[in-house]
């Protein structure tokens, strides 16, 4: 099993159906739709049997393949996963085939609420597996130079997404999403070239004695401390970008309000935590000496991301930009505990990428129904649906709970983690944080409450409940939103082994606790 090549099949399987939806006629947009779900389907299962192959107690990376791609610069095609990369992989195979299935109807028409115009099927469901097979391969790249090409890749079919099938601003999102995602992939582009002739300099002044962009080797370079801290900026600043934190977050409210909403569960769902998943992997143990340096700067940035994006999704009159917005104070949490660097919080932050995308992806897939239903994503048109659509109103609820971290749902267990690993180590930013919890509570409840709560209104008379491919979209997400709250530690034991090795290179311990009092109190005890 462990000599199959699992990544490389994962990765091509989703561009050959990509490619093989060319040969299916135009016309036939249900066997178009029916044979990317198909692939979507088989590459779930297969990801599937991968994971039960994994063993968190064995090597750190596990499925590897290295083979020569670009001999003369020192470049392979190198993939493996841990424990991170691989529930990554796994939040992302799981989402595709929701999506494609939610976007059932939705594939063929505008995004936009504004925009009715007809658009081609067979187009939007091949940048759907391209964009799977480039999500695959960013987190299986264990060469630094392939990770940046995945990086890049990731751009081609979420520009088209969005310019293509958005709403009546389309091209304005999308050529925003694709300059600020641009411009952080130069300054990466920068950093991975400048490893180049770092690591090819003799052993005895630093380097490893030949070029390589192999993730493993590149973490034993000796960079001097000046030079670190330029490649740690190059590296960051893109992961900011693709995350997105204040203040480079600018992109994704505007890129959330014309996509249409089941890419949306896979821009925001999964392609923003390539940025905090890059903090965790490449930032901190590749130079984790200017990580430290960093580390005040960052922490900072990442409460002001929490409770900023917290206030401005309160004052959202837009579904799509709220949750926009609370996906950044979200963020926030997450780039905390890899900051902190205390094994609770990167724990938890790692926990945290997979249960937000399963919160945030209900949402977005209940939202775009909900916008199907009342061509219109604004909150004041909605109000009383509870009593024409008691299941979705149900499912609403769960997903929006899930996102404030109600104990019993996935979130929470990510997020105390987070604050309480942050705490034992940065007591005002753990204490800061938690204002992002109070503040969940009032733009979640009050969303709830102004579109299902209240007297039903004329407008929504017509409109009918979740049919079942509809629930069949949402409910796979809903039961893992209520298992994980209940029971994360299948996921944590894979995840922890990494956080691990990462603390180790950071040469980071989780502080001692403090016992002076209870050692006063009990001292004074006859």
């Amino acid at each position: 099993m462990s000599d199959f090549p699992w990544l490389s099949v994962l990765i091509a399987l989703p561009l050959v159906g990509a490619l093989a939806l060319v040969a299916i006629p135009r016309e036939r947009e249900t066997l178009v739709k029916q044979f990317a779900l198909g692939v979507s389907i088989v590459v779930a299962v297969l990801a599937g049997v991968m994971a039960a192959g994994f063993d968190p107690d064995g090597a750190r990376f596990q499925f590897t393949e290295k083979y020569w791609w670009i001999k003369e610069f020192g470049v392979h095609w190198a993939v493996g996963v841990d424990g991170v990369a691989l529930v990554l992989i796994l939040l992302s195979v799981i989402l595709v085939p929701l999506v494609m299935l939610a976007s059932w109807t939705e594939g063929d028409r505008s995004g936009g609420v504004d925009v009715p115009a007809k658009r081609s099927v067979k187009t939007y469901f091949a940048l759907l597996l391209s964009l799977e097979a480039a999500m695959i391969g960013v987190f299986a790249a264990t060469d630094v130079f392939m990770f940046y090409v995945f990086f890049e890749a990731m751009l081609v079919p979420v520009y088209f997404i969005i310019g293509y099938f958005g709403g009546a601003q389309r091209s304005y999102a999308a050529v925003k999403f694709l300059l600020y995602s641009l411009f952080g992939g130069l300054l990466m582009l920068v950093a991975v070239i400048w490893l180049y002739p770092l690591s090819s300099k003799p052993v005895a002044e630093g380097g490893l004695g030949q070029a390589t962009f192999m993730f493993e080797e590149l973490r034993r370079l000796d960079i001097d401390p000046t030079t670190a801290k330029w490649l740690f900026l190059g590296f960051f600043v893109a992961f900011a970008i693709k995350a997105p934190m204040v203040p480079v977050h600018t992109w994704l409210p505007d890129a959330a309000q014309q996509a249409p909403a089941g890419a949306l569960v896979l821009i925001v769902g999964v392609l923003d935590k390539v940025g905090t998943y890059g903090m965790l992997r490449f930032c901190l143990e590749l130079f984790p000496g200017a990580s430290k340096w960093a580390t005040p700067v960052v922490l900072s940035l990442a409460v002001v991301s929490i409770i900023y994006g917290a206030i401005l999704a309160i004052g959202q009159v837009d579904l799509k930009r709220l949750i926009a917005y609370t996906s950044i104070s979200h963020f926030g949490f997450i780039v905390l505990g890899i900051f902190a660097m205390t094994s609770q919080a990167q724990s938890g932050s790692a926990l945290y990428m997979v249960n937000h995308g399963f919160s945030t992806g209900a949402l977005f897939l209940i939202i775009g129904f909900m916008i199907v239903r009342r061509r219109s994503a604004r909150i004041a048109d909605f109000g009383g649906m509870q009593q024409r659509t008691p299941v979705l109103a149900g499912m609403f609820l769960i997903a929006g709970l899930s996102a404030l971290s109600l104990p019993g749902l996935s979130t929470f267990v990510s997020e105390f983690l987070v604050i309480v690993g942050t705490f034992s180590a940065y007591t005002w930013a753990g204490a800061l944080s938690v204002s992002g919890v109070l503040l969940a509570a009032i733009y979640v409840l009050w969303m709830y409450q102004r579109t299902m709560g209240g007297p039903k209104t004329p407008a929504i008379e017509g409109v009918k409940d979740l049919n079942a491919r509809e629930k069949w979209a949402v409910a796979p997400i809903i039961a893992l939103i209520v298992v994980m709250g209940f029971f994360p530690q299948p996921v944590l034991h894979m995840i922890n082994p990494s956080v691990n090795e990462t603390l180790a290179r950071v040469d980071k311990q989780d502080p001692a606790p403090d016992i002076t009092g209870n050692v006063a109190e009990n001292g004074a005890r006859p």
